[in-house]
Parts: C-alpha cells; sequence; structure tokens
C-alpha cells in the first residue's frame, strides 16, 4: 500500500495523529518501522503527565514512564484480541501497537496539567481526545465498524484505567483538577 503521507517524521505523525487524520493512522498501521516512533510518543506523553501531575521525583517520573509503556502493551494487547476473536477485525498486534501508540500524541498537553483553575480543563480536554484518537487508531487498524471500534476501544479501556489510576496511587503523580 502506497502512503500519500508526505511528513513521515515523529512530529508530523503526531500531530496527523493528533488531528485523527485517517491517512496518518493507516501509514503507521503498514509501516512496521513506526513501532519505535510509536513507542516514543508513548515516552514522551509519559513524561509529560508527570510533569503537569507536578511529579517532581525520580519516582514519580519513573512510576509514569512505567505505566505509560503498561498501559500502552495492556490496552493494545487487549483491544487487539477484542478485535481480532469478537469484532472479526484483520490487524496484527504490531499495527495496533502503532496506532494506539501515535494516539497517544495528544497527551503531550498533559505537561499543561499544573496550571491553576485551566489544568483540570486542559486535563479533562485531553482526556477526551485520547479516546477519540484511540477509537480512530482501532477503527481503521482493525478495519471495522465505527460501532465494533467504539465497544473495542471501551472494553479495552477498563484494565488500562485500572492499571493507571493503581500507578497514580503508588507514584501520587496525578493532573491537576482544580
Amino acid at each position: 500500500m502506497e502512503s500519500t503521507i508526505r511528513d513521515r517524521s515523529l512530529l508530523g505523525r503526531m500531530l496527523g495523529a493528533a488531528r485523527l487524520d485517517v491517512a496518518v493512522y493507516e501509514d503507521v498501521e503498514h509501516d512496521a518501522s513506526a513501532t519505535g516512533q510509536a513507542g516514543v510518543v508513548v515516552g514522551l506523553v509519559a513524561v509529560a503527565t508527570a510533569v503537569g501531575g507536578l511529579g517532581g521525583s525520580g519516582f514519580a517520573l519513573f512510576g509514569s514512564i512505567v505505566a505509560a509503556y503498561a498501559g500502552w502493551l495492556l490496552w493494545s494487547g487487549v483491544v487487539f484480541l477484542i478485535g481480532q476473536h469478537l469484532m472479526n477485525g484483520t490487524a496484527t498486534w504490531g499495527e495496533v501497537l502503532r496506532t494506539v501508540g501515535f494516539a497517544q500524541s495528544p497527551g503531550v498537553l498533559y505537561a499543561l496539567a499544573f496550571l491553576p483553575l485551566l489544568g483540570g480543563l486542559i486535563s479533562g480536554a485531553v482526556w477526551v481526545w485520547l479516546l477519540l484518537a484511540v477509537f480512530v487508531a482501532v477503527r481503521q487498524a482493525l478495519d471495522v465498524s465505527s460501532g465494533a471500534a467504539l465497544l473495542t476501544v471501551l472494553l479495552g479501556w477498563i484494565p488500562y484505567v485500572i492499571l493507571q489510576l493503581a500507578t497514580r496511587i503508588l507514584t501520587g503523580v496525578w493532573p491537576n483538577l482544580i
């Protein structure tokens, strides 16, 4: 499949993923070399989350990074299994991993969560934006209907949220909600 994407740089793909550009998700789905870039996106979002949560300690940053990568692997794995076995999707785990990784792109804005009054609004908006991006990522990677993608994302999100909450409790990194 020949892609029409011109900017395959990390930043170009992140911006396209954040814009919910279907072509970008299709491009990273089919580009096995984009897995490393997807991993970098997840790492950048982890650092942004630690900064936004005012987690200045090394433990908080470490915990945020571990939670981000564990969450990425868990959510991608659950989405892949649900999509393949319940929704008749047609993706490999690598394709789901890459698209879900790039869907995290809006999360770099979590770095602004420390702002008084605005931090909670920013965190909430980014949270919704991330869910929309993962929806697009899953729909494109699995080649399923919008309804099947929505159900897959929501079912896959449950263990992801449990993991993230447990990590936040252990590390003390919480986005500013005031």
